[in-house]
């Protein structure tokens, strides 16, 4: 693998780390991967680990957060063959889930940080600590919101998430993309690298090759408009030191002005089935 460019963990050790492209899949994979990732979460600034709502960043995650959950349980409910049971890995705090519940789903979650476990919990939701806490059953919907890039011996995850998978489910994952004209712009700069806990960094044809393997297709990608403007303004923040409502404003709108041409948005999420 060539290297592409070096970024620096901007958020907790402010360590380099090196992207470098996997010409096969391309695809992104950050070098070096720590034996010791959790000390990288360990942050108040890890904001899918917390509730905070101080700082204008926090309270704008949040907002979108309210918005984005209702998106994505819609695009759950659109699934014809959907028997309301969800196993959402990486839940953080549990919101998704919480919405999920009320909408009338079995919910299931796991999440590997015990801070967030504990926010749940806070909110009635009972996450597990890893896949291998699961009680033994398939489920119809499978969520990995910005998730997916954070796993560690990729193949084998995805072997096993396909593994609880129902016969006619769905697998929705979401990530963040590398081709999108923000990452472009910010460069080494662009919060959705997020380096060492993004591990990869994946493209259209990287997600399709990775399920491939395990009898899976896409069958849609949908964009998340939101995520533009909100990975812009942490990007202005790594750049240049402070934060810029308006030139983040400017980028993230040129980014998803230009995703209707390129079909290449800040985020997607991609909806995935078993190949018949």
């Amino acid at each position: 693998m060539k290297l592409y460019l070096k970024t620096r963990d901007f958020s907790v050790s402010n360590e380099t780390f090196e992207l470098h492209w996997h010409e096969e899949l391309e695809m992104l994979v950050t070098l070096p991967q720590p034996k010791n990732l959790d000390a990288y979460y360990e942050s108040d600034d890890y904001i899918s680990h917390t509730d905070a709502k101080t700082s204008l960043t926090d309270r704008l995650y949040q907002a979108v957060k309210r918005v984005n959950l209702k998106n994505k349980l819609q695009l759950v409910d659109n699934q014809k063959d959907n028997n309301k049971s969800i196993l959402d890995i990486g839940a953080g705090t549990g919101d998704f889930l919480v919405t999920a519940r009320k909408a009338g789903y079995d919910i299931t979650g796991v999440e590997p940080n015990a801070r967030a476990r504990q926010l749940a919990t806070n909110k009635g939701i009972v996450l597990q600590p890893s896949i291998a806490n699961l009680p033994e059953k398939r489920f119809g919907s499978i969520t990995l919101w910005h998730v997916l890039e954070h796993l560690p011996n990729l193949d084998d995850q995805i072997k096993s998430i396909v593994s609880l998978l129902e016969e006619n489910g769905t697998l929705f994952v979401a990530v963040p993309n590398f081709k999108s004209y923000d990452a472009r712009h910010y460069g080494a700069f662009w919060a959705g690298y997020d380096v060492p806990r993004h591990l990869w960094h994946f493209s259209k044809k990287a997600v399709a090759q990775l399920f491939d393997r395990y009898g899976m297709q896409v069958v849609a990608i949908h964009p998340m408009w939101f995520d533009a403007f909100y990975v812009s303004l942490l990007s202005e923040k790594y750049k240049r030191g402070k934060l810029s409502l308006v030139r983040a404003f400017l980028v993230g709108l040129q980014s998803n002005l230009a995703a209707l041409f390129t079909k290449e948005p800040s985020s997607l999420i991609y909806c995935i089935k078993r190949r018949k």
